[in-house]
Order: C-alpha cells, then sequence, then structure tokens
C-alpha cells in the first residue's frame, strides 16, 4: 500500500532524520526514551516532542514542522494511543504528508495487537465511542482519525512481541539498525542545474602529473 508522492511540485526540506510519534503517558519515561538515546548515540537526529519543544512557542506549529521536515516518522501504537486526540490528530498530518513526499513511515506495536488498531476493536473501540461522543458535531473529524489509523497499521511495521519476544533492549537495537539501513537508501536531492566541474579537476590533475619538479601555482579566474 506504499503511495508515490502524489506532488512534484512540492521538495521537502529534510532537517530531521526521525519523528517519534507516540502517547506519552504509555511509553515516554521507558521505552521512548530508551528509542530517542539509542537513535542519537548513533548520530540519527531525531526529534520527540517534549525534547525539542522551547516554552512559549505553539505546540501545534513546531510539531507540524517537524512533521513535514522528518525523513522518517515512527508511530508508537500502545494501548492507549487512540484515546489522544493530539496524537491522531499528529497522525493524520504525517500520513498527509506521507501520501505528498513519500515520507517513510514505520508503525511499532508496542503491547497492542495489530488487529486493535485496523480494526479499532478492544482499548480502540473504548476510545473511539468517547471520541464520537465529543466530536459528534465534526464527525468528519473522527473519519480522518479512523482512515489514518488504518492505512498506517497496513504499513509494513514491527510488533514487540513478534520481533523481539518482549525484549524491548533488543527490540529498540533491531529498531536503530531497520532506521540506519533505510536512511542509507534514501537518495540526497539533486539540482535542477549541475555545476559541471569534471573539466576543471581534469586539469588540474593534469598539471600535478606532468613530471615536473616545479612548484605549480593554481589561481582561480
Amino acid at each position: 500500500m506504499d503511495a508515490s508522492p502524489s506532488s512534484s511540485s512540492y521538495l521537502p526540506q529534510w532537517n530531521c532524520d526521525v519523528l517519534l510519534s507516540f502517547r506519552g503517558e504509555d511509553t515516554c519515561k521507558k521505552f521512548v526514551d530508551h528509542l530517542y538515546m539509542a537513535l542519537q548515540q548513533k548520530g540519527i537526529h531525531t526529534f520527540k516532542d517534549d525534547e525539542k519543544l522551547q516554552r512559549g512557542k505553539s505546540i501545534a506549529s513546531e510539531l507540524l514542522k517537524a512533521i513535514k521536515e522528518s525523513k522518517f516518522a515512527i508511530i508508537i501504537f500502545s494501548k492507549n494511543y487512540a484515546s489522544s486526540s493530539w496524537c491522531l490528530d499528529e497522525l493524520v498530518e504525517i500520513i498527509k504528508y506521507r501520501n505528498k513526499v513519500g515520507q517513510k513511515i514505520l508503525p511499532i506495536f508496542y503491547n497492542v495487537d495489530l488487529s486493535q488498531v485496523r480494526k479499532q476493536n478492544e482499548s480502540f473501540a473504548e476510545a473511539f465511542a468517547k471520541h464520537e461522543e465529543n466530536f459528534g458535531d465534526d464527525m468528519e473529524k473522527v473519519q480522518k482519525w479512523t482512515a489514518a489509523l488504518v492505512e498506517a497499521a497496513y504499513l509494513s511495521g514491527w510488533d514487540l512481541n513478534d520481533v523481539a519476544n518482549g525484549h524491548e533492549a533488543k527490540f529498540i537495537q533491531k529498531i536503530v539498525q531497520e532506521i540506519i539501513k533505510k536512511l542509507d537508501h534514501i537518495p540526497l536531492y539533486v539540482a535542477k542545474y549541475e555545476v559541471v566541474i569534471d573539466s576543471r579537476v581534469n586539469k588540474v590533475i593534469a598539471l600535478l602529473n606532468n613530471g615536473s619538479k616545479d612548484a605549480i601555482l593554481v589561481s582561480r579566474k
């Protein structure tokens, strides 16, 4: 279900390698913190909202900017993820930019079954029942949340219990290795009008290989 970018006129400005999207109450002080540190230690520039947001700035605008500028988004689905309208709004934006510019997404299922996310049952069903009560006058928003969850859940992702049998340290190590591998395969943007320097380089090489022992001065004209 991978989608190709729908707009060739939009060129992403990648200023960050990875954005972490998560429900803080479920994962922030354990799994997410450990994953964040592991990524940072490997030199992977990672955005984690409670680390990066500055006082006095709008959280919504900062997160939106981070989503637009991140090559990769790791979405950590946990038991209470869907209870947060904030997380769901963020997910909708991530999916939007994935479809627009081909941003890479890696869903992580942290102590939650994949089917709960795809079908919105169990804790996800409870969360959406409350959302329908609270947003009864804006069901379009709820429908967007549902569609974003389904699309994200059908992307290739990892389950903590399937991949590492519940061992978080091994799981984090595998995630970091996967991100490193995928980042290495993201093509660099090539300018429309390239600067041709081959002929100049060849002239310099010829001067250096002319067999002369005299000093050579290379100047720019």
